[in-house]
């Protein structure tokens, strides 16, 4: 259920290179809460800027705290992070449909790309009785998240930087391909969320292996409820749609559900 909400800020803190860690306090949107939704936060009171700005779910804690994972990258999310404990914010969701969990086999696989990596802290912290093996891409060390924060075991993961600062050395996605290389038998699903290009090759190493595959999709959104139209994606051919719009019919998908050849680069995230 859907609910417009006053969620006051408990934390608000930078924990790598312009990435901040914001816990709200807002017990019906936790009660709600499923690993791959989202909300839809006001920055401040007021016309300016807007629009609010979407934010996927990273965790909750307990029955009255949840969690979001930004990095500053625009206007409303630089006047977020200046924001002080204590501020409520107008917030509404939790939003869209999240990652289907039931019937993913005994293990899984989450590739995160960048800031991609917050509903997948929430995915992971789902998976009490599965065997999770995370993968996280970054541009370098210093965006690092400290997965600590989050109670994930450090035996679970494994790091790719692009400059080599730490882990592996290129994307996250070779650390996915040497991954399916190395499996023999076993049935589990890989779950993704990051940037459009990191999102194209895992869909590739997927589909060709025909593993099944769940994948959190950015776009544009102005409303954060179907009602601006704004969020649209290419639907596969053997859909029987043209478009899906990511905050309605997503942000999740099925990666077969998407026409990856004719997918246009996403612009979440570039003006927030």
């Amino acid at each position: 259920m859907v609910t417009e909400q006053d969620a006051k800020i408990v934390m608000n803190r930078q924990v790598a290179s312009e990435t901040y860690l914001m816990v709200l306090e807002c017990p019906e949107i936790v009660a709600e809460a499923k690993p791959g939704q989202f909300v839809m936060i006001r920055v401040q009171p007021g016309l300016d800027p807007l629009l609010r700005r979407p934010f996927s779910v990273c965790g909750t804690r307990g029955h009255d705290l949840f969690l979001i994972l930004y990095r500053v990258v625009g206007k409303g999310t630089g006047i977020l992070s200046t924001v002080r404990e204590g501020k409520e914010l107008s917030t509404l969701g939790p939003l869209g449909s999240g990652f289907e969990i039931r019937g993913s086999g005994s293990g899984s696989v989450l590739v995160a790309g960048g800031i991609g990596i917050a509903p997948l802290i929430f995915l992971a912290q789902a998976m009490e009785n599965k065997e999770v093996v995370f993968m996280t891409g970054y541009r370098s060390v210093t965006e690092m998240i400290p997965m600590d924060r989050f109670g994930l075991r450090s035996s679970m993961l494994s790091v790719s930087t692009d400059d080599g600062t730490l882990g592996h050395h290129g994307p996250v996605t070779e650390l996915l391909d040497q991954h399916l290389a190395g499996v023999t038998n076993g049935r589990f699903t890989v779950f993704a969320c990051g940037p459009l290009s990191m999102l194209r090759r895992v869909a590739a190493l997927t589909l060709e292996q025909n593993i099944p595959c769940q994948v959190s999709m950015e776009a544009n959104m102005a409303c954060g409820i179907g009602a601006c139209r704004g969020c649209a994606v290419k639907a596969s051919p053997q859909a029987n749609r043209t478009y899906y719009h990511v905050c309605q019919d997503g942000p999740v998908f099925p990666v077969q559900a998407l026409n990856w050849h004719e997918m246009e680069k996403p612009l979440l995230g570039k003006n927030a």
